[in-house]
Order: C-alpha cells, then sequence, then structure tokens
C-alpha cells in the first residue's frame, strides 16, 4: 500500500479543485451575459447549474462508493468534472457552458468520499488530523483559487480557465489511480433508482426556489411552485425511504440526534461561510465613492486568500485538538471564531486590514468547524453508512451554502443605489448581511451546545434512535 501521507495529500489536492470550480466564473460572471450574448437571467444558470448538480450528486456518489467502491466512484466523479471542463472551454455558447457547468458540479461528491476512505484505510491515529485536513479543502479550493481565476480572465480569454480546470482534473485522476487504494468494506444489496429519482427532484425543486427566488420574485407562482413542491416530493421520497428494504439513505441513521444536530449545524455554518464569499470579495471591490475600498478583483481577491491558507494549516492542528477535547467543543469553537469575525467587521471596517483580520477568522472558523462535523457524523454511524452519511452532511452545508447565496444577494440588491446606471450594494447593505452571517454563526453554536456526548455506532443499533 502506499504512504499514508500520500493518499492524504492525493486527496487533499482532489478536495481543493472541486471547491475551485465553484470560484472559477466569479470574476467573469457580471460580463458573462455580453460575454455569452444572453440574458442576465439565463447566465445566472452558469452557476445555479454547478449548485444543483453539486447538491443532488453528493449525497448520491456517497451511497455509490458504499455500495461499489469508493475510489472508483471518485474517479468517475474527476472523470465527470475533465469532461465538462472540456465541454465548457469549447462552448460556443450559453447551452454548452451550462451543460458543462453542471458536470463539474457533480465532482463535488469527491470530498465526502474522500474522508470515508480516509477512514476505511488509514491508521486510527491519523484519522482525525487527515479528516480535518480534508474536510478543509471545501473552503481552501475556493480561497486559493478565486485570485488565480481573476488573474486569468484579466490577462487572457476566459475560456482559458476551463482549460486550466481540466488539466487539474486530468491531474487528479491519474494521482486517485496510482495512489488511492480501494476500500475493501462495501455495503451489499440494491441500489435505490426510486430514493435517487425523489430526492433529485426534490432537491432540485427546492434549490432552484432558493437561488432563483430573487430574480423570479419570491411571491412568484413559478418560485412557490418549485419550493413547494419540492418539500411535497422530499416528504414523500422520506416516506418511502423508511418503508424500503434497501434506501439510498439510512433516515433512521440521519435521525439521530448527534446525525441529525450536526447537519442543522452544517446549514449555518455553510451560511456562514458562504455570506463571506458573497460579501468580502464586492465591498473590497466596491468603488471608493460608493463606501467600498476600490480595489481591482485580484487586489480583493489576495485579501480573502489568507482565510485558505489558516484553513490548510489549523486542520491537521484540528484533528489533534479533536482528539484531545472532542469534535463537538471544536465545532463549538469554529462558530465562536466565526460570531468575532464577523463581529469584528461590525465594529470596524474602515481599513483593508480590518478585512484581513476578519477573514483570518473566518479561516479559524471554518477550518475548526468543517474538521468537526466529519468526525461526529462517523463517530454517530456504522463503517458501512460513512460514504452515505458523509455526503448528506456535505448536502447539508451546500444548503446553506446555496441559500447564503440567494438572502446575501437578496440583501445586497436590495439596499443599492445606481452609480453610472450600474446598481450597487449600499454600506446598509453589506452591514445587514454581516449580521445574518453572525446570526448564522450563533445558531450553529446553540445548536452544537444540544449534540450529545459521542456514543460509538457499535453500541446501539443504528435502526434505533439514540
Amino acid at each position: 500500500m502506499p504512504r499514508q501521507g500520500a493518499i492524504i495529500a492525493v486527496l487533499a489536492i482532489a478536495g481543493m479543485s472541486t471547491s475551485f470550480m465553484f470560484t472559477l466564473v466569479v470574476p467573469i460572471q457580471s460580463e458573462l451575459p455580453e460575454l455569452l450574448n444572453a440574458s442576465r437571467e439565463d447566465t445566472a444558470w452558469v452557476v445555479t447549474s454547478t449548485l444543483l448538480a453539486a447538491a443532488v450528486m453528493t449525497p448520491i456518489s456517497g451511497r455509490l462508493g458504499d455500495m461499489y467502491g469508493k475510489r472508483r466512484v471518485v474517479l468517475i466523479l474527476v472523470g465527470l468534472l475533465v469532461l465538462g471542463s472540456v465541454i465548457a472551454a469549447l462552448s460556443p455558447g450559453i447551452v454548452w457552458l451550462i451543460i458543462g457547468r453542471t458536470l463539474q458540479g457533480a465532482v463535488t461528491g469527491v470530498v465526502p468520499l474522500g474522508i470515508s476512505i480516509l477512514r476505511d484505510v488509514l491508521h486510527e491515529s491519523r484519522v482525525n488530523s487527515a479528516i480535518a485536513l480534508i474536510s478543509a479543502t471545501l473552503g481552501v479550493g475556493g480561497a486559493l483559487g478565486l485570485p488565480l481565476s481573476a488573474l486569468i480572465t484579466e490577462r487572457a480569454d476566459w475560456h482559458l480557465v476551463f482549460w486550466l480546470a481540466a488539466a487539474l482534473g486530468v491531474t487528479v485522476f491519474v494521482l486517485v489511480a496510482a495512489i488511492v487504494p480501494e476500500s475493501v468494506l462495501r455495503t451489499a444489496g440494491k441500489y435505490d433508482y426510486v430514493g435517487t429519482a425523489g430526492l433529485a427532484i426534490g432537491l432540485i425543486g427546492i434549490l432552484l426556489a432558493v437561488s432563483r427566488g430573487n430574480e423570479w420574485g419570491w411571491g412568484a407562482p413559478l418560485t412557490l411552485a418549485c419550493g413547494a413542491g419540492g418539500l411535497v416530493v422530499l416528504l414523500l421520497w422520506a416516506w418511502y425511504e423508511l418503508r424500503t428494504d434497501e434506501p439510498l439513505l439510512d433516515l433512521r441513521v440521519a435521525a439521530r440526534r448527534p446525525v441529525l444536530l450536526t447537519n442543522i449545524a452544517s446549514i449555518a455554518m455553510g451560511f456562514a461561510l458562504f455570506a463571506s464569499n458573497v460579501s468580502y470579495p464586492q465591498i473590497l471591490a466596491l468603488p471608493v465613492e460608493a463606501g467600498g475600498f476600490g480595489l481591482s478583483l485580484v487586489a480583493a481577491s489576495l485579501v480573502v486568500m489568507p482565510a485558505g491558507i489558516v484553513m490548510m494549516i489549523v486542520s491537521p492542528f484540528s484533528g489533534h485538538l479533536a482528539s484531545t477535547i472532542g469534535p463537538k467543543l471544536l465545532l463549538a469553537m469554529g462558530a465562536i471564531a466565526l460570531m468575532a469575525a464577523y463581529g469584528f467587521t461590525l465594529l470596524w471596517a474602515t481599513e483593508v486590514w480590518q478585512l484581513l483580520v476578519a477573514n483570518l477568522l473566518i479561516g479559524v472558523g471554518i477550518g475548526f468547524g468543517y474538521a468537526a462535523m466529519p468526525m461526529l457524523i462517523m463517530r454517530s454511524v456504522p463503517q458501512s453508512e460513512t460514504g452515505a452519511s458523509n455526503g448528506l452532511n456535505a448536502l447539508f452545508r451546500s444548503l446553506g451554502t446555496s441559500i447564503a447565496a440567494a438572502v446575501v444577494g437578496a440583501v445586497l440588491a436590495t439596499y443599492s443605489v445606481d452609480i453610472d446606471g450600474i446598481p450597487v450594494p449600499t454600506p446598509m447593505g453589506f452591514n445587514l448581511s454581516f449580521w445574518l452571517g453572525l446570526a448564522a454563526a450563533l445558531i450553529a453554536l446553540v445548536v452544537t451546545l444540544f449534540i450529545p456526548r459521542h456514543r460509538a455506532a457499535s453500541e446501539q443499533h443504528p435502526s434505533l434512535p439514540d
């Protein structure tokens, strides 16, 4: 077997490559209507399609990994990333670009699968620190990738970022195939295709309502139909999953108190993270006359980037700390650090260095919080359910980020003024966004305090409530 350090390094690179996909189009998002000769509502699908694919594929790929081999499914997802990147790079218009971005979004399932692989193949003494590192890559890749994509789109043709993504995907595919061993742990049974379809339809309906409600109108019939329809489908899906012998997701495991509360905290943590990703770069790049700092997108990205570096630095430390104080307290510390970041910004946000300090605190909070969540999950589920359970946890994080993108985007759009015919957010809009981030972190802290002390999954049958 390859050295365990090499396995960890390869899975960390794979994790960073998945989160990088979400920042690829950020530098050109406002220019897409002109670049693609399409309406702003149509170009919004370039982002929305990636979020939908990530949310749907993450829990599904976790179950597929449990049944057919986690390494095999990782390779398939990375292959979809390469295919989607090539399609996007060659896209002559918006339709093929959306198709490519959808395929790119599917690769998000690599992170929970990687976490499950670590539990299967690593020595027990290295599992916590390795899981902390892989989990934190969800924030690291985005923070480090944003300035790179901004630099490329400023200096070269925007299609080049997708060729870069394709090259990154090929590199990851080769490394995983050569170094990561296949786990011998498999879950027997038949795959739940009905459950897969129900989960996909329900999630797409709800996420469409959340992500497009600001443009369609929150009270518009289409928004209400998507949201209510998605909720009804998910309720029917849950009824079916509880009654089928071989469900896509064992909801009795997901309903156990430690798992359920951790997933609820994950929504709040995901919201707190993405609220910072939406608000801080914008206020840094906003013109001075509008209350911003007037930085270029590359410069603004460099101010945000240290958050990712901090996540990477604190992740191994988080694993050792969790072994000492427990993942519950580590998650609480992460929530407190996020509260400190937003509180600091609300008090002091007149200099660039102050926003840099806030982003460093964001990095500490996400580094601790994202490290703790999969540990809490895996200490509460049977080993045969790790892929699906981690996939579900990643889904809840994605739900938090999607809600943050919609809500913070709506707030900044509502509190805006026209400058040279272009609507730009006001300081009031940014302050409200920071308050929302603070509230989300507070919710994560309160929920965390109610997570019970760990009891090993083997001590209790998964079908019984905790």
